[in-house]
This record gives C-alpha cells, structure tokens and sequence, in this order.
C-alpha cells in the first residue's frame, strides 16, 4: 500500500523553553559534555542509538546511574536476535532502583503514589509509607517460603496494593505475574497453571461502573486449579469470604502488613526474571513472557524521561488495567521518583468526564489512556476544558490501537491548543515502545512524532526490504534489552523463535502495520496478523476459539478483529453448527455470554455468523488472515491460493459477505 506524504502544518510545535527544559536536551548536553557526542537533531541522535547500541545502552546505564551491585562484564556479548546477552555479570534489582528515591528525613513524605476510585476519595501515599508496606509484605513472603525463581502471582485490580505485592515479590527476588479481576475465570486459569505459582494475593470483588462483582467464587477456583499455592493472601474489598482449599493457607491483607521491619533487597543478575506477562497468538494457550529485571530498568528508564519527558516534579497517570502492560509502564514511572496516579474504576461512569476529573483533582501533568478512551470522549460530547482545570497537564499519550487524525483535532481544540500529543506504540512482548513522543519535534496529524532510541524500527516489504512512506510489515531489526529472555515452558524455544521471528530471519516481526514517514515520524494502521486487539487488550483467537467450540453445537469457528487506523474495531465471528442446527438469537445470547464470562466483555463479537465452513490451508490452519485481508478491501483473487487450501470452494460465501460488510462500513456513520 503506497500513501501519499502527509502535508500541512504541524498541529503542534515545541517551544525554545517547553524543548530546552526536556530530559532529553539534557542527555542531549551530557552526551556532549562526557562522550564528546555532539548530535544536530534527534534523527542523527537515533541513527547514532541503533547504530553504535554497546554504547548507546552504556550511557543509559552511566546517565541514570543504574548502581550494580556487581559490575558488568560486557555491555552485549553478541548482537543477534534472538539470543542477545546484555550486561552479563552485573547484579541488581528493579526495587532497588526504585526506592532510591525515597530519600531521607522529610523527602520520605514526598507523595509516590496518588490514587483513587469508585469507592476510594483521593488519598496519597509516601514514599516512606511506600517503602514500610513492601517491607512487611516482602517479610511476609519470605516466612510463606517465597524464595528467589519462586512465582507469585496476583488477581487484582488498579490499586496500589497490587503494587506493593509487586515490589515486594521482586525485591525477594521471586517472579511477579498479574490478572486483572475483571477477567475471566478461564484465561486467569490458562495464564497461571503454566507458570505453578507458590503464592495468589487476591482480592474478593471489585467495582466497576457503580456496580459490585464478588469474586470470592472465582478464587476459590483459582485456588483449587492451582495445586503449586502454599499460600493465599486475600486482599478484602467488599467483604466477601473466602475459603481456600486445604493446601494454601489464608492469609489476610492485614496478616502481611504487619511486621514492622527494614526493607530487604536481593540483588539478582542483570537477566533474571522479573515478571511474566501474556500475550497471545493465534494458537495454543497465552504466551507466558519473561522480561527481566535490568532490560526493564533501562528501557523503562529511557521511555519515561526521553519519550514521556518525566522528572521527580511529575505526576503521571496513565489510565490501564492491571491486566494490561501499561500498568507495568505506570509503575515504571516510580523509577525516576515521578508520583504516580491511579484510578480504579470505569472511565464512562458516572459519566464520561470522570478521568478529566481526576486529572485535575490529582494534580497530573502527564496523561495517557488507550485510544479508544479519546475517541469515545469525542463521540459523547466531553469538554474537558470546560469541566476541568488542566493548566498542569502539559503532555497526553495514547496507545493500544491507532489515533485517529480526527481524534489529534478533538484533543487540540477541546482539551488544550499548547498541548504535548505524545501516541505510542510497542507492546507486551517486550514491555517497550517502538515508536512514541519527542518533545524535540513537532506533532503531524495522525503520526507519532519519532521512532525510540534504541529501537531500530523498520517497515518491511514481503521480501524483507525497507520501505519509506510505504505500509510494510513492523520489525526491529536489532535487539533491544527489554526482548524477552524466554517464553515460560517453552525448553527448546521453538515458540519464541516462531512468535517474532519466523518471517524475517534475524528481525523481529511485531505484527503491525506501520508507515516510516519521510520526515521520521511513524503511522500505525492496526494488527497485520490474526491477533485481537479490542480496545488495546490483546487476545488469542486459540483462546476464544476453545470457548466457542467447547458447545456441541459449534463444530468450527472462525474470528477476525477488523481495526485499521481510522476505522473503530469491529469484530465478527463465524460459526460451522452441527448439521441440521440454525443461528437463533438463544444460541447468539449463549456464545455471547460464555465470552464474556470466560475471556472479557471486551472480546464479545461484533457479529455472530453461520457459514458453511472454515477456510484452512492444506496443513489445516485456519485462514484468518487472508479473510482479514478480504474484509479491509484486499482483492478477492489475491487474498488466497486456492491449489493451497483444504476447501476452496467455502471462499463463496465469504466473498458475498465481504462485498455487503464493504457496502455497509462505506456508508456515513
């Protein structure tokens, strides 16, 4: 697909002072001053940070100060991917990094975290306070048997006890992995049987949208599909009781912050891991990713001062459920002493302003949200100007899926005309972002501003050459050290060589469409593989199609999630019944509710289908893509070789289907 060059103005332009007071220009001027580096612009600053990345990733270590507890051998030992071995030697801990910033006497009362939620008035926490619950949790941890490697795991929601058990769990040198409550008992299930966790914190419900959920139901079964727990901690919300099975003992939220003890960190190696998130593909069960402890350290590190332009005078709020990787990126902000903001609850509810709200309540001068959230505030008429003070909001973010040009024009004319747009896109896989903000650089329309340093980000072509201004496929082509170490379980890995590197060899292949536009900004368009992405949580097809297909009156199915920039997610699925059976609205109502109470409510199609069948390739795969491809208006005859496929003749109906889907998705809204 060849675009034209966006042309026009810049929506947005950096002030001599907004550019000059960045922590970039300060790197910027470090770099002159102890390297002799001396860059004219940002372009020559990232050709320079993945070209020459030994010393690029050197420098964020000196400039940031990252203390080793013991030194680094080497900065990589060899540049392949996968395989790349960063900092061998060195120890550390991610906690370790953090309270750093507590500091002494009177700086303890600084405010680290912010928050509120449905049931909760804003109320700060400090970084001494901070500090007291992780080390009492951590405490506790350690008398539960907790031990370096070991793996816990927490089912809770956007509050800061989900990131104390965080800190606390890492600072043990354990693996932190998390679920948010709002998901569904079988993908919680799915996630955590694979990685055998020795201890659950878990809350009994939560609330969302003026409503309460009690979950104590579910974690009884956490409990019981879990034989690795020794221990289970309940955080209470609504008061609900649970009862564990008999092989893990209860403990309460009270029980673990009860020791008064100093906070004791274990120094782990530069790769040991850190936490496992979840990303999932188009089969087999959610993709159990390890990131480790230094690879997040300083790729966080860099994103949040270069790419978010965050300090120790910030308050950062990024509105995420703890299920998603921003969380993780919020947290992130406690590296550099930023305070961050949580907010627990629906974003529409009471109404759609609650967030803008908060932000002016909070004091938040860095904002982010997925990009569903803007546009939806566009749709229902918000005028956050008008029903906020965000004189201290000096920079947005967005991210999940594509902002739209028209949502760029909604920020700048209803929320602030001078302010930072700053949309970024990476990912779960590596816990980073490709492309994102500059606050050296103008904002275009539509395009984020830069692509990361470090992040030697291309558009490739089907034979693996770069394009410029062309939409090509999203691949790194050097490693970054926020890669993933490992994917959980898998010995040999084969399934993370053929998640991110099946298609181009020694690339990363990231499964988005992107645009490198000639003045190095990027556009992305949405998935290019079969991967959902509804309202930036990404979900396996495998893990819907065994929900869906556990009825025995489905014998196959099929989903594409049709997002593509500019376009709002639409997701339809279609369904192979047992031969004499219809689609009714009771069986519709049925698949529909068995989603939403296995998966999310989020990932509840669009449209449920009956079709003659599933269109698979020889080797028998379903044929998701090409029928994606079909459905954004690709060519019938090139989507798919018929000589390759199990059952050409199927591709009829769908053909028929995708010229009414067309018709109908061209029509003014």
């Amino acid at each position: 697909m060849t675009l034209a060059t966006q042309a026009g103005q810049p929506a947005w332009t950096p002030s001599a002072a907004f550019t000059e007071s960045s922590h970039l220009a300060a790197y910027m001027k470090w770099l002159r001053g102890a390297r002799g580096l001396d860059f004219r612009d940002y372009a020559s600053l990232w050709q320079w940070s993945v070209t020459d990345i030994e010393a690029f990733w050197q420098t964020i270590v000196d400039y940031f100060d990252v203390r080793f507890d013991t030194p680094a051998q080497r900065v990589l030992d060899r540049r392949t991917m996968p395989g790349a071995r960063w900092f061998e030697g060195a120890t550390l801990n991610y906690a370790q990094q953090i309270f750093r910033h507590a500091g002494t006497g009177l700086a303890r009362q600084r405010t680290a975290i912010r928050h509120a939620g449905e049931a909760q008035p804003l109320a700060d926490i400090s970084w001494d306070t901070l500090e007291s619950q992780v080390a009492s949790v951590a405490h506790a941890l350690r008398q539960m048997g907790v031990t370096r490697g070991d793996r816990v795991a927490g089912y809770l929601p956007n509050v800061p006890e989900t990131i104390v058990a965080f800190l606390a769990t890492v600072s043990v040198g354990a693996i932190w992995s998390g679920c948010a409550p709002d998901m569904g008992q079988v993908a919680v299930i799915d996630r955590f049987r694979q990685i055998e966790p020795k201890v659950l914190i878990a809350v009994d419900g939560y609330r969302y949208g003026g409503k309460t959920y009690d979950r104590a139901p579910v974690v009884a079964d956490l409990v019981a599909a879990l034989p690795s727990l020794t221990d289970l901690v309940i955080v209470p919300s609504i008061g609900s009781n649970v009862t564990p099975e008999p092989h893990a003992r209860r403990h309460t939220w009270s029980d673990v912050l009860a020791h008064d003890v100093p906070l004791e960190i274990t120094p782990v190696p530069f790769d040991h891991p850190l936490w496992i998130v979840y990303s999932s593909g188009t089969t087999g069960m959610p993709k159990p990713i390890v990131h480790g402890h230094g690879g997040i350290v300083i790729e966080q590190l860099k994103l949040m001062a270069f790419h978010n332009n965050l300090g120790t005078d910030d308050v950062f709020h990024w509105y995420s459920s703890s299920g998603w990787i921003m969380w993780n990126a919020q947290v992130a902000g406690l590296l550099l002493g930023t305070t961050i903001a949580l907010y627990d609850g629906n974003p529409a509810w009471p109404d759609a302003g609650v967030l803008w709200r908060f932000v002016d309540q909070a004091r938040v001068t860095m904002f982010g949200a997925g990009a569903a959230f803007f546009t939806n505030c566009m749709k229902a008429g918000v005028e956050p100007a008008e029903i906020a003070d965000l004189s201290r909001l000096r920079g947005l973010g967005s991210t999940g899926s594509p902002l739209p040009e028209e949502a760029y024009d909604w920020i700048y004319g209803h929320v602030r005309a001078d302010i930072w747009l700053a949309p970024m896109s990476g990912g779960t896989d590596f816990a980073g972002s490709f492309v994102a903000g500059c606050p050296l650089l103008p904002v275009y329309q539509g395009e984020m501003q830069c692509r990361c340093l470090g992040a030697k980000v291309e558009a490739f072509d089907d034979n693996g050459k770069p394009l410029i201004d062309e939409v090509g496929e999203l691949v790194c082509t050097e490693p970054m050290p926020s890669m993933p170490l490992f994917l959980w379980g898998d010995a040999d890995g084969k399934r993370y060589r053929d998640s991110y590197f099946d298609t181009y060899p020694n690339a990363w292949r990231h499964g988005d469409w992107i645009r490198i536009t000639p003045r190095g900004g990027a556009i992305i368009y949405g998935r290019s593989d079969a991967t959902i992405n509804r309202y930036g949580i990404r979900m396996g097809t495998s893990e819907l199609y065994r929900v869906v297909e556990e009825l025995p009156e489905v014998l196959d199915s099929m989903v594409v999630d049709l997002e593509y920039l500019g376009r709002e997610s639409y997701m339809p699925l279609f369904v192979v019944l047992r031969e004499g059976m219809a689609l009714d609205d009771a069986l519709r109502d049925t698949l529909r509710a068995r989603i939403r109470v296995a998966l999310s409510s989020r990932h509840v199609p669009n449209e449920i289908l009956q079709v003659p069948g599933v269109p698979r390739t020889l080797s028998g795969k379903k044929m998701e893509v090409p029928i994606k491809k079909l459905l954004l208006g690709h060519a019938p005859e090139k989507i798919a070789n018929r000589d390759a496929m199990a059952n050409p003749e199927c591709l009829t109906w769908y053909f028929a289907y995708a010229e009414d889907y067309l018709t109908r998705a061209a029509q003014p809204a």
